[in-house]
């Protein structure tokens, strides 16, 4: 009677099924799946619609994901920057590198072709705004334009640039002055979430709508004691 085959072990990378539960150990994957994990379960993200300059006065533009606002007080927002296939540097990271400005642009459900148009991977010699058909209005208190078709800018001073790996780099940016279209927000400072209509990024080319919200107070300990 022939020996049965051995029972394989069970990679690293994922473990079985526990308690309804795939386990799955990221320091034994691929860069590559680590990233479809992530990707698809930290999701809406924000998208950071990055305008800057490069020493020439060049203007670039592109989407990022890997984003969002980290602190109020210094007002500090991080973006995670990725080179090319070949370890070269995107232009965005290099003109942030270069100049130490930048403008974080929020796109909203209007800007999804237009910003989809400034994904596409140009030589540093094409204006992205021009070929996306946008407007650049001239910044405030940096060099870099922002788009005067996204409802809110962030004019950035960069503060750190951390290189995490030969491939990425976590750039935080100090924000020094905002520009939000006027029928989003109030006098009392209130951004309209309705009226801005992000646009969140999802797992793959996924994107989603941010305009059905809704409001949840956080209650106070007595109030939670009280509901027995």
């Amino acid at each position: 009677m022939p020996t049965p085959e051995p029972t394989p072990e069970p990679t690293p990378e994922r473990m079985p099924d526990a308690g309804g539960f795939r386990r799955f150990d990221l320091d034994e994957m691929s860069a590559k799946d680590r990233y479809k994990l992530l990707i698809g379960s930290v999701v809406p993200r924000p998208i950071a619609w990055i305008t800057t300059v490069d020493p020439q006065g060049r203007v670039n533009a592109a989407p990022f994901s890997f984003f969002n606002v980290l602190s109020s007080d210094p007002a500090i927002v991080g973006i995670g920057i990725e080179n090319h296939a070949d370890g070269s540097p995107k232009d965005t990271g290099r003109n942030i590198r270069d100049i130490g400005e930048f403008t974080v642009n929020i796109a909203g459900t209007a800007n999804l072709e237009a910003m989809n148009v400034t994904a596409v991977a140009f030589g540093p010699e094409v204006d992205e705004l021009q070929a996306a058909g946008l407007t650049a209005l001239p910044g405030h208190r940096v060099k870099s334009p922002f788009i005067a078709q996204a409802p809110v800018a962030l004019e950035c001073l960069r503060h750190i640039t951390l290189e995490i790996s030969p491939t990425r780099a976590i750039v935080l940016g100090r924000v020094v002055a905002m520009h939000l279209r006027s029928d989003i927000v109030n006098e009392r400072l209130h951004v309209d979430p309705v009226a801005l209509d992000a646009l969140g990024r999802m797992g793959g080319a996924g994107y989603c709508r941010t305009g059905d919200v809704f409001d949840l107070p956080t209650p106070s300990l007595a109030e939670w004691q009280g509901r027995g």
